[in-house]
């Protein structure tokens, strides 16, 4: 009897052990395998950086790039902060570059499209115009920029701003540089902006000293003028 109980009391012990064995391992399991609601938490907590993968290109001179206000201050940075308000997946890149004219525009097209582009704001023009550059020849290089983005992006959408100069130029100039804008949007079948500066232009208090840039409230109308066409864009894309 004794030896039966020492048998026993053995069994016992080995499936004490068992079990003890059993349940560390599935401790250890459960640590490496995150709970449904961490895998969710997880998953949510990176699905907006993935999201925001599309991206909205300003492709313009100094008017886009800022010139002589903050960064934050220009009318690009403006309009990032709007979608954001709406939580649309877009990031805004400025590529604005002061002193730029069609013809610098055209040559540094390709760079700027190493990088995706699904929607593509061209602002470019307004120094062709205050140096009295041919009208034939900004247009011809707005062309060659729009077919650039078209054949690299298809399915991007290409948004013309439409620019108008001071009256110094001659009636019959500021007339043709004004209409190209809308010639070039019309053959194209892209979207125009009438007047990037409409209710900034010549107005003292809403410009720098030189008359020409935009202040930073200045650059709150300017983004407001995009705003209205662009929203309608980013909403349904």
């Amino acid at each position: 009897m004794a030896q039966l109980r020492g048998n026993y009391n053995m069994i016992i012990n080995v499936w004490g052990w068992l079990l003890v064995i059993a349940f560390l391992a599935g401790c250890a399991n459960n640590s490496e395998k995150p709970a449904p609601a961490e895998q969710k938490r997880e998953k949510t907590a990176t699905s907006p950086e993935k999201e925001k993968a599309k991206t909205i290109v300003f492709y313009g001179n100094s008017l886009t790039a800022g010139y002589g206000v903050d960064p934050s201050e220009a009318f690009p940075a403006i309009v990032q902060t709007k979608i954001d308000s709406l939580q649309l997946p877009y990031k805004v890149i400025n590529a604005g570059l002061s002193g730029e004219t069609t013809a610098g525009g055209r040559s540094r097209i390709d760079w700027i499209l190493r990088q995706p582009v699904t929607v593509f704001v061209l602002e470019l023009g307004g120094n062709d115009g205050l140096r009295g550059i041919p009208i034939s020849e900004t247009a011809k290089n707005l062309q060659a920029i729009i077919d650039k983005v078209k054949g690299k992006y298809p399915d991007a959408t290409i948004i013309l701003a439409g620019m108008q100069i001071p009256p110094n130029m001659g009636r019959k100039y500021t007339t043709a540089f004004r209409e190209v804008f809308q010639q070039l949007a019309a053959k194209n079948n892209i979207t125009l902006i009438p007047f990037l500066l409409e209710h900034v232009g010549g107005i003292a208090s809403l410009n720098q000293g030189d008359g020409i840039h935009p202040n930073p409230e200045g650059h709150k109308i300017v983004a407001e003028n995009v705003w209205k066409v662009l929203l309608g864009v980013v909403s349904n894309k």
